[in-house]
């Protein structure tokens, strides 16, 4: 497996990752302007884009996910409850949903709270074993924190939702899992986000102060102290819903 992590614009973390031997790749959560950066890895690599994927509408940054599909022929995915509200064509991603990048494998789990429509990647690398070898945790988890729930409205009942999928979904998993989240420190989609861009199940679970709160108290202190929302986060999720960012101003 090859693996790329991008610090992009607004403290997002993209991902590029795949099996170099079969020559496939999966693009992750591409902030729009960085398409060029993800073909120019691809041929380094030697190999195609096979999927492109985004874990949830984002509402922070323009999305370079479609543009990037279309550019190199290959499928874009949202989460199956945007059908109906997305206004072009993806492929609908499923709870326990399987995708093949060669020997690299990418099962999705649907993990709503800080959206609805909210996913993280489980990945496993077929030439190292069965077992998981780490999660794209999306604004879902994060180091040292979790998302924010207010996005789409209702923040209490979000963040319970959330509470659940952080102890159902994904606490569940082996500690020594390696997680990659969709950002880092200075992003709007949560409060107290590290700057390490990396960290295991095991090690958020024991020191990540929001996972050992039971779930009244969580959602009271989730709620407690939201940060602004992002700027132009209207416009932004319009464009990502049509699938199209608009072009950059020209210079």
């Amino acid at each position: 497996m090859f693996f790329r992590q991008r610090a992009a614009a607004n403290a997002t973390l993209s991902y590029f990752f795949g099996c170099a031997g079969l020559s496939k790749a999966v693009a992750v959560d591409v902030v729009a302007g960085d398409e060029d950066w993800f073909v120019a890895e691809a041929e380094k690599a030697g190999v195609r884009i096979a999927h492109v994927i985004d874990t949830h509408v984002h509402a922070d940054h323009y999305s370079g996910g479609p543009a990037l599909a279309r550019r190199v022929g290959a499928p874009y995915y949202l989460h199956e409850s945007n059908e109906g509200r997305a206004r072009f064509e993806f492929v609908p991603l499923a709870d326990g949903q399987r995708l093949e990048s060669g020997n690299v494998l990418v099962d999705v789990v649907h993990t709503p709270g800080h959206t609805p429509d909210s996913v993280c990647l489980l990945v496993r690398d077929l030439r190292r074993g069965d077992e998981p070898w780490f999660v794209v945790t999306g604004d879902t988890l994060f180091v040292g924190a979790v998302g924010r729930p207010d996005l789409a409205g209702h923040e209490r009942e979000m963040a319970g939702q959330l509470y659940d999928t952080l102890h159902r979904r994904l606490l569940t998993l082996p500690p020594e899992l390696e997680i990659y989240p969709g950002h880092q420190a200075g992003s709007a989609c949560g409060a107290g986000l590290s700057g390490k861009p990396a960290s295991t199940i095991g090690f958020e679970r024991r020191f990540n102060p929001m996972l050992s709160m039971s779930r009244d108290a969580f959602v009271d202190a989730l709620t407690a102290e939201i940060p602004p929302q992002p700027a132009d986060m209207a416009r932004i999720v319009e464009a990502n819903l049509r699938g199209a960012a608009p072009e950059p101003a020209r210079t």
